[in-house]
């Protein structure tokens, strides 16, 4: 590789900056790894499963995607393996459930499509690549690229076997042995930040650490909804140290039976999309990190797919 084209594909912060230089019309495929790597040592995979990545999704997403550390600089082989099957590889298992062993052989190997998956979720790698994508769907819907408003949260899910006692308990109010799922979203159910511990851990001590993330991340955030599990002190702490007015949504006494209550069915409509991942229908993960990895990765479908749809044309 000529270093001219080396040093075009160092941008430090986008993907797409490095496929800017020249022509992609002769390439197979235009991503990092066929471009710069050896992913050209593979042959091309034909795309087959509902998971799998349109054209159009692809060409919206492949600028987001994080620029790999060896491209940068940082050490580490060049890809071997094209980044759009191993994106579609993850997809399909968050979709489906299925075991990282059992990923459909015409993918790349399941140990490095795992490799991949373990290298974003410790560098933060999907969680910059989900955000990047919500911002742009934000955009699109004549939003601010950042949310001044959210709603917060939890969602109580059964362990596997494979989940240790270290990171499990008993949420008595829901009846679950397992995990439970903290998670702030915005005004258009897109999620901002998600927190995973044992489902004993109560709302309140863990919105207090993740209030305190999602502020630090989001400066005009000022505003978020929750339910009546959310009162007490928190709403203290959150207006004098985060600067953020935190409003209890109560239902009332008298209501019977499913009542849509303002504000909070958005974080209920989040939490359903969620239970269509069937890897996240119960917790699979030996690891709170990998379990709010496969959440970020189930939202990045819904967003390449709602970036994709055709916007009606305007009179």
């Amino acid at each position: 590789m000529s270093k001219s084209i080396f040093r075009e594909a160092l941008l430090p912060h986008s993907y797409g900056g490095a496929a800017a230089g020249s022509s992609s019309a002769t390439l197979a495929c235009d991503c990092l790894a066929h471009r710069f790597g050896n992913a050209g040592d593979h042959g091309m995979r034909e795309r087959r499963y509902p998971t799998d990545m349109s054209n159009v999704e692809w060409a919206l997403a492949r600028p987001l995607l994080p620029v790999p550390g060896w491209l940068r600089g940082r050490g580490g082989q060049p890809e071997a393996y094209c980044h759009r099957a191993i994106l579609d590889a993850i997809r399909y298992l968050v979709d489906n459930g299925t075991k990282w062993r059992a990923i459909p052989g015409d993918f790349p190997p399941w140990d490095r499509v795992y490799a991949f998956f373990r290298r974003w979720r410790d560098h933060g790698l999907v969680r910059e690549f989900h955000d990047r994508l919500r911002r742009r769907v934000r955009e699109q819907a004549g939003r601010d690229p950042e949310p001044s408003a959210g709603v917060i949260d939890s969602q109580s899910v059964k362990a596997d076997a494979v989940v240790g006692a270290d990171s499990r308990g008993f949420d008595g109010g829901k009846l679950i042995n397992g995990r439970k799922r903290h998670v702030v979203v915005d005004t258009l159910g897109l999620l901002l930040a998600v927190m995973v511990t044992a489902a004993d851990v109560g709302d309140r001590a863990a919105a207090q650490k993740l209030l305190a993330q999602v502020a630090a991340a989001h400066h005009w955030l000022a505003l978020v909804w929750a339910d009546g599990g959310y009162t007490g002190s928190l709403v203290e702490y959150s207006l004098a140290v985060l600067s953020v007015v935190l409003a209890i949504v109560r239902r009332s006494d008298d209501m019977r039976g499913f009542v849509v209550l303002p504000k909070r069915w958005i974080v209920e409509r989040c939490f359903a999309h969620l239970m269509r991942s069937r890897r996240l229908v119960r917790d699979f993960e030996r690891s709170t990190g990998s379990a709010e990895a496969m959440v970020y990765w189930s939202m990045t479908t819904l967003m390449t797919r709602r970036l994709a749809q055709p916007r009606p044309s305007r009179a």
